[in-house]
């Protein structure tokens, strides 16, 4: 009799440990079915993209959502490409810093020295330091004078990054795109690559979301001028590879990546929150809250994109969404509400 009942002990002692066991990795991931349910019954407005959640580099959460085409009903994949417009702008400060470290690219020289044709009387005295931090106080019309004293204020725009990429084709004597794409190679990041009208492989299209009616737009402003400020296209698993990189030391050199990620500039953005927080060199970075995070954001032609890492704890956000909402405020809803999630979970606390 004793031997009969040891089997049916032994097991009941296993099913109560495996049931606790997976009960803990419930507890332990909190913040998944929140993301889904937050996604699925929200109607503030539709989310229409892919996210991805790593610790450490590796995805603890990875689901699109939505179209890449609403007319065909595509449905959208994981790998999809997508614009990731003013998160370009990494891209470029990173290539600039990198000539930096090479020695070819002084950060206190006049743009001048680098951009010779540049005709501007202020060319002689805005500095690389300050395209990369938009402390320059130029407007988006060259022809216009300075908006302000160089390094007193910040105005954020494209047109600094654009004149970036431009160092960056002086000082490597080779086109933008050529030097960027090479980098991506070289980190493996296989489905990112700069915008061609000949170039879009994969990429979804964009549209403008007016109360949940998605229409598609068709004229894609992005010219070559400005691929270094926002015509970069690429998925969240490759930014995710970016990130893996960038953060990590596999980039740049210590010290050059603490400049990049030292402020003496401050700005607001709502997906930061609705006070200033520092700008760098492409990437803002909040030190104000309990735990500090730093990363990017861009929108334009139809696509939204946020980039987050949170250096203490090794996790990144990726989210990437090809649509724009018509309602302004309504815009970065899903991205700062997704951030929420996450810093109030296991993964951050």
């Amino acid at each position: 009799m004793t031997h009969y009942f040891k089997p049916i002990y032994f097991i009941a002692f296993i099913f109560l440990l495996t049931g606790c066991h997976s009960f803990g990795q419930k507890k332990e991931d909190d913040y998944t079915a929140k993301i889904d349910s937050l996604i699925t019954t929200t109607n503030v407005r539709q989310f229409n993209g892919a996210i991805l959640i790593a610790l450490n580099g590796k995805t603890k959460y990875s689901k699109a959502y939505g179209y890449s085409n609403f007319e065909k009903k595509l449905p959208l994949k994981i790998d999809d490409q997508f614009e990731i417009m003013s998160n370009s702008k990494q891209v470029t400060a990173t290539l600039v810093l990198k000539e930096v470290e090479k020695g070819k690219i002084d950060l206190q020289s006049p743009i001048k020295k680098y951009l010779p044709n540049l005709n501007q009387t202020w060319a002689d005295s805005v500095t690389v330091h300050q395209l990369l931090n938009f402390s320059a106080g130029i407007p988006e019309d060259l022809g216009k004078k300075l908006l302000f004293k160089p390094g007193t204020d910040f105005k954020y725009g494209n047109t600094s990054f654009a004149l970036l990429g431009k160092i960056v084709e002086f000082s490597t004597k080779k086109s933008y795109s050529t030097v960027a794409n090479e980098l991506f190679k070289e980190l493996k990041m296989k489905n990112t690559f700069c915008y061609t009208k000949d170039n879009n492989q994969n990429l979804v299209s964009g549209y403008i979301n007016s109360n949940n009616t998605f229409e598609v737009l068709e004229n894609k402003p992005i010219t070559p001028e400005n691929v270094p400020a926002a015509g970069i296209i690429s998925t969240v698993n490759d930014l995710t590879i970016w990130d893996n990189n960038l953060h990590k030391g596999k980039i740049l050199k210590p010290e050059t990546y603490k400049l990049m990620t030292t402020y003496s500039i401050t700005a607001q953005h709502d997906v930061f929150g609705k006070e200033k927080v520092g700008y760098g060199y492409g990437i803002r970075i909040s030190d104000k809250e309990p735990i500090k995070y730093i990363g990017h954001t861009g929108m334009g032609n139809g696509f939204l994109s946020t980039n987050l890492y949170f250096p203490s704890k090794d996790v990144t956000i990726v989210i990437l969404e090809n649509q724009i909402n018509e309602k302004m405020d309504l815009s970065y809803y899903f991205e700062i509400e997704i951030k929420k999630i996450v810093m109030n979970s296991k993964l951050i606390q």
